[in-house]
């Protein structure tokens, strides 16, 4: 009787979600996936492109001259993005501060896709324990939203270039922070993704040897099986499905699969700690659990707690306890190789 309750609720959740999001059409704009490519017509060219970014260790690096222009004030850090894109409020990146008073330990959070509010309970959680804890916006989100827009369209949407260019953007705007916090004396970076923050968190923790525990909320490998068969992307994968087939969109998106960088994710010095929820109508426990496998054979033991809630629903009591406390237990342990036993 409950769990019905539950997924009804999250039902609704996610129908309220769906407001303001339209069908529009596939657009390909490679020139903003893939630096210095050309515009390319066709999807094959596309995903050639994409097979040569996933093969591309430097794809998701910092490039060689960054500004550095960090402005810090009240509990708020600001600093310009590594990427420019045509919307200007999103090519600044703000970030909140909640100090622990310790340099021992800062935590990087990745919110979820349309996120209206920062997580302002978890910081002062973690903060209270010791934990530093630093919220970006991500690429279109908050004071970096499009002017106009009621939902982060520009994050994630049927177009395929500039999807990988704002993904690609979040990376390299929470590396860059991850340099800063290594300059301000901290000593251990972990960082925490929630649903698509969970995306960009696990390439961010694959490519930067900095970060040495990485905690999923909601996550699976494959961005394009999320978009196909999740309850919030109706709209995109409405948009993609006359245009293109999920194989062609799996390749296309290729880069952003995190199956494709299990190895990395598996290097002994990195700790993962997993929190999926077994009702999930976004991403699809069969995805997670691919992408569970795909770690383990590469050789990662990841630390899993499985919820019997939705994806929506793991924002409530008693799940987002239980959460809690074990993201807590997990960033607490000073020994990564303590949270194997």
């Amino acid at each position: 009787m409950y769990h019905s309750w539950l997924d009804r609720w999250d039902e609704r959740r996610a129908r309220r979600g769906e407001e303001g999001k339209k069908v529009t059409g596939l657009v390909l704009d490679a020139d903003r996936a893939f630096p210095g490519a050309s515009e390319t017509a066709s999807v094959e060219e596309f995903c050639a492109l994409a097979d040569q970014a996933v093969a591309d260790p430097a794809f998701f690096d910092e490039p060689g001259e960054s500004d550095p222009a960090f402005e810090r004030k009240e509990g708020w850090l600001k600093f310009p993005s590594d990427i420019a894109t045509d919307i200007a409020a999103n090519n600044v990146v703000w970030t909140k501060i909640t100090e622990s008073g310790s340099l021992d330990r800062a935590l990087v959070i990745f919110h979820h896709w349309n996120a209206s509010a920062r997580n302002r309970q978890i910081a002062d959680f973690l903060s209270r324990r010791g934990i530093a804890v630093v919220e970006i916006a991500m690429p279109y989100h908050f004071e970096r939203s499009r002017p106009g827009s009621v939902h982060a369209d520009y994050m994630l949407s049927p177009n395929l270039g500039r999807t990988i260019q704002s993904m690609r953007q979040g990376v390299l705007d929470g590396r860059k922070l991850i340099r800063w916090l290594k300059s301000e004396g901290y000593r251990e970076i972990s960082v925490l993704g929630m649903s698509l923050g969970s995306w960009v968190a696990g390439l961010i923790a694959a490519h930067d040897p900095a970060v040495s525990k990485a905690s999923l909320f909601l996550t699976a490998g494959s961005l394009a099986d999320m978009v196909w068969t999740g309850r919030a992307t109706r709209s995109i994968r409405d948009s993609l499905e006359p245009e293109i087939e999920l194989t062609d969109l799996r390749k296309a998106w290729g880069p952003l699969n995190l199956e494709n960088y299990a190895h990395s994710l598996a290097r002994p010095d990195l700790a993962l700690h997993v929190v999926l929820a077994k009702r999930d109508k976004v991403v699809l426990p069969a995805l997670s659990a691919r992408l569970m496998k795909r770690l383990e054979d590469a050789g990662a033991r990841p630390t899993i707690l499985e919820l019997n809630c939705g994806h929506y629903s793991l924002a409530m009591p008693p799940y987002i306890l239980l959460a809690g406390l074990s993201l807590k237990r997990f960033l607490s342990c000073a020994d990564n190789s303590a949270l194997l036993s």
